[in-house]
């Protein structure tokens, strides 16, 4: 076993670390810091483009995803989730004049870590969509503005994206949710979440919840979202 000894002296540029075999120690330390900003710095870097309300993407799918021109572009934020998965968010809005959203468009890329192999998505709906050419699992929901987001969750950042853009959401929203895995190992997705201001149909989201007054009414409402979806929404 050899140990390397490290010293310290004074140079023309400062203090510096030398090791028994003259290698500067400074340097290395400064070098892996540079790495490791460099590192981060690309993991929060979008690997999506947007034009004109597409959203180009080169890899994992291979995809432009087109919402209507009317919507407006609220920004991207990519983050790791729970430091288990790289996700990329774009959102896009339609408002009224108050900036009181009415329709939502959400489209998320995400893939697990490689540090984090274990972990495969479960998604189990059994309603499906095709979209583009690939398959979704879809699902739906009705949403009170007032409960609560997980912290650090994609809805807490999507929720940060609309009041950072000066937005407000209305009292309830109903959402369809379309998920597409991208390969057998369901490591990787893309996501395509659409929502719409529920005060238009005249209720609010307790009426449309499990016991509430119109929960009936639900399943038609929620096929409906879907269509309005995939009308609104075009994968090339």
């Amino acid at each position: 076993m050899s140990f390397v000894v490290a010293r310290l002296y004074r140079g023309s540029s400062g203090w510096q670390y030398f090791n028994g075999r003259g290698t500067n120690l400074l340097k290395r330390i400064l070098a892996i810091l540079l790495f490791c900003m460099c590192a981060t710095a690309q993991s929060t870097r979008p690997a999506r483009t947007v034009e004109q309300n597409v959203i180009t993407s080169t890899y994992d799918p291979v995809a432009r995803i087109r919402v209507p021109r009317s919507a407006h572009y609220l920004g991207v934020d990519r983050w790791l989730l729970y430091d288990m998965a790289d996700c990329e968010l774009h959102a896009f809005v339609d408002a009224n004049p108050e900036k009181l959203v009415q329709r939502l468009y959400w489209v998320q890329f995400e893939s697990y870590l490689p540090t984090r192999p274990e972990l495969h998505h479960t998604y189990d709906s059994p309603k499906h969509a095709t979209l583009g050419g690939l398959d979704f699992f879809v699902d739906s929901w009705v949403r009170s503005k007032d409960e609560i987001s997980r912290a650090g969750s994609d809805v807490e950042h999507i929720m940060g994206l609309i009041a950072k853009n000066g937005y407000h959401m209305p009292e309830a929203m109903m959402y369809v949710r379309l998920v597409h895995l991208l390969d057998d190992q369901k490591r990787k997705e893309l996501m395509i979440i659409y929502g719409e201001d529920i005060a238009p149909y005249g209720f609010a989201a307790a009426d449309l919840q499990p016991g509430g007054k119109a929960h009936d009414q639900w399943p038609a409402l929620a096929d409906g979202l879907l269509q309005k979806a995939k009308q609104k929404v075009k994968i090339e």
